[in-house]
């Protein structure tokens, strides 16, 4: 067969088949990242039937659907709303990362895996999955909740540190000692914090710039300009993600609402090309062996979100039952792991098996403690206080506008 048509057979097949799956887990109440990460074990190699024509291109792909899934994320948010959740979260984000970069650190150094490989997967155990976290409370309804905004706090923190972990961690695997280290690091920093200021002090200026009433020259422009500063930053050692996800935050108002209507459908198809390249890039056979660790791992990270939440909402002055529910929520994994092992798995290939593994688990896991956390805590709480009965709803039952209507007072007034 020819290259060109086997080429398209081939990614004919895989965007079919993917669209056939997402259906499939959308009919279930699943996200649909643990079945692609699936497809890709199937088709890569040791897999069922190896794609061969498609691979450079998948390959390509999977980075343009990095540099997609973090532009939409950095779209999502203004340097405004940033500046104010590093502000008053920054407790709950530090809490965070003790509690869950620790058990993959420590999980890290006990394989034998040395300082990268903990780092690495400290990030894959840290960040949770914004965009099955996003879906779950969407698909509950909770998104008027009192606990949202707590919920919303802790995701941006984390995606803003992820601005300086990912070139941390990029310039640990290149081994460029300590000095390039520091050096990559102040470069982000510095990088964050010119993004920041430019989008605090001049966002209306570079937003007028971008914009267009033409959605076709709108979604070049953008798109352009994100694939540039990404592979420039990737030559700063800064990292492509990084730079995408600053692109999203420096467009604001209109601009960023039409760039999220064009962009959303290239991200989701993009995305699923990149898991599918990470599940193709992995072994099937070489996740048995880690299971056991990788399940180990996930139940310790279970209860370490739990607690994340726990202590946010509590700060927050939320009831007992929304910091339950808070918790559970929080406990998925996905996007942002395989990202940080994808970048590591040239370096250190055995944290490729244990983090699909490991999403696999907690990506089933999430929606089920975001549904389930808080009922059986009120039961056992019941059942300790001894009494046969639900304890009466909380007045943080009561959905909210919107995390946007929120008003100061009420993070320091405890409900019931």
């Amino acid at each position: 067969m020819h290259d060109t048509t086997a080429l398209l057979v081939e990614l004919g097949s895989v965007i079919l088949g993917l669209g056939i799956i997402g259906r499939f887990a959308g009919r279930i109440g699943l996200s649909p990242i643990p079945l692609y990460l699936l497809a890709g074990l199937a088709f890569g190699e040791g897999g069922l039937l190896p794609l061969g024509a498609s691979e450079e291109f998948t390959a390509i792909g999977a980075e343009i659907g990095v540099i997609l899934l973090l532009l939409l994320l950095g779209l999502e948010y203004s340097a405004s709303e940033l500046v104010t959740s590093l502000k008053t979260q920054y407790p709950s984000g530090a809490v965070d990362f003790v509690l869950n970069a620790t058990p993959g650190a420590a999980a890290g150094l006990m394989l034998g895996w040395g300082p990268v490989g903990a780092v690495a997967l400290a990030g894959v155990t840290w960040i949770s999955s914004s965009g099955v976290i996003a879906k779950v409370m969407t698909d509950m309804g909770r998104l008027g909740n009192r606990e949202t905004p707590v919920i919303l706090g802790v995701l941006v923190i984390e995606d803003l540190a992820m601005a300086v972990y990912l070139p941390l961690l990029t310039a640990m695997l290149a081994g460029v000692g300590l000095a390039g280290g520091s050096i990559a690091l102040l470069i982000a920093l510095g990088t964050v914090g010119f993004v920041l200021y430019l989008a605090l002090r001049h966002g209306r200026l570079i937003s007028r710039a971008v914009s267009s009433d033409n959605p076709e020259m709108l979604l070049l422009v953008v798109l352009g300009l994100t694939v540039l500063v990404a592979g420039v930053a990737q030559q700063l050692q800064v990292s492509a993600a990084v730079g995408a996800f600053l692109v999203g935050i420096a467009l604001s108002g209109e601009v960023a609402e039409g760039a999220r209507k064009l962009l959303t459908p290239l991200r989701d198809l993009f995305a699923a090309v990149f898991f599918v390249f990470f599940g193709l890039s992995t072994d099937p056979a070489e996740i048995p062996p880690v299971l056991l660790p990788a399940a180990l791992l996930a139940i310790v990270t279970v209860f370490t979100k739990i607690g994340t939440g726990w202590y946010a909402s509590r700060r927050a002055g939320i009831g007992p039952r929304g910091r339950w529910r808070a918790g559970g929520t929080l406990v998925a994994r996905g996007e942002f792991s395989i990202v940080i092992a994808g970048l590591a798995v040239a370096t250190e290939p055995r944290i490729g098996p244990i983090a699909t593994a490991y999403v696999l688990i907690l990506v089933i896991v999430g929606p089920l403690t975001a549904r389930w956390t808080e009922p059986v805590a009120s039961k056992l709480q019941a059942v300790l206080a001894g009494r046969g009965k639900k304890p009466a709803a909380a007045a943080d039952e009561r959905p909210m506008p919107s995390h946007d209507d929120l008003t100061p007072e009420h993070a320091g007034r405890e409900s019931d």
